[in-house]
């Protein structure tokens, strides 16, 4: 049995996603399983989990391996609150109970990748604020956030992570642009692990900007 290496996807699905957004944010998400399944390295070792937050956060598709998996149904309620720190808090119970240890006689997993994509801020702040610290407890080789849309707040995603971008259109276009860069960087850790400790991530496509 090879390694795995687990990725956690967490997406904002709350009401402002609703319409051209979450139907180019799944057109992006097709294009990265695509892409990540012509890896041979990939298609070996890497194993996907989607995790949606809005109202309420949920585990739509459980830790598979990239040769089984299948893109969930995704939708979006009307409106309502977006609950990013329920989504961490359930990222940590799936690292917890999903990543296999290295033991004595057994190689575990790879240090998990996780990537949380948002078009706005945490309603739930003071979980929010609990759940960053405790995500940086956990052994995550990498953990990179992106704001996408001119409504999302990059100050809460800085105590998250120092792996920070911005998608300043949410169309189509944009999103295969981050899903594609999203499985540049999924290679790149595949074939780093081992090797180094964290992920040094490959540069992003112009529709994506840093945040410094």
């Amino acid at each position: 049995m090879s390694r795995r290496l687990p990725v956690y996807i967490l997406l904002d699905t709350s009401g402002s996603m609703r319409g051209e957004p979450i139907q180019a944010l799944k057109v992006g998400l097709q294009s990265l399983v695509s892409t990540l399944r012509q890896d041979p390295h990939a298609l070996e070792s890497v194993h996907l989990s989607i995790i949606t937050f809005d109202a309420q956060a949920r585990v739509v598709c459980p830790l598979e391996s990239l040769e089984s998996f299948q893109l969930p149904s995704i939708e979006c309620p009307q409106s309502g609150p977006t609950m990013t720190g329920a989504a961490l808090e359930l990222l940590c119970q799936c690292v917890d109970r999903d990543v296999k240890k290295t033991t004595g006689d057994h190689k575990g997993d790879w240090r998990p990748i996780a990537f949380l994509m948002t078009d706005g801020s945490p309603n739930d702040t003071a979980l929010y604020e609990r759940m960053t610290s405790e995500v940086k407890k956990r052994p995550f080789a990498s953990v990179i956030a992106c704001a996408a849309g001119a409504k999302a707040k990059v100050e809460p995603l800085k105590k998250l992570t120092s792996q920070l971008f911005n998608l300043e259109t949410m169309d189509s276009h944009s999103f295969s642009g981050l899903f594609q860069w999203v499985s540049s960087t999924v290679s790149t850790g595949n074939r780093s692990m081992g090797v180094s400790s964290s992920i040094v991530l490959p540069p992003p496509p112009p529709e994506i900007q840093v945040v410094v």
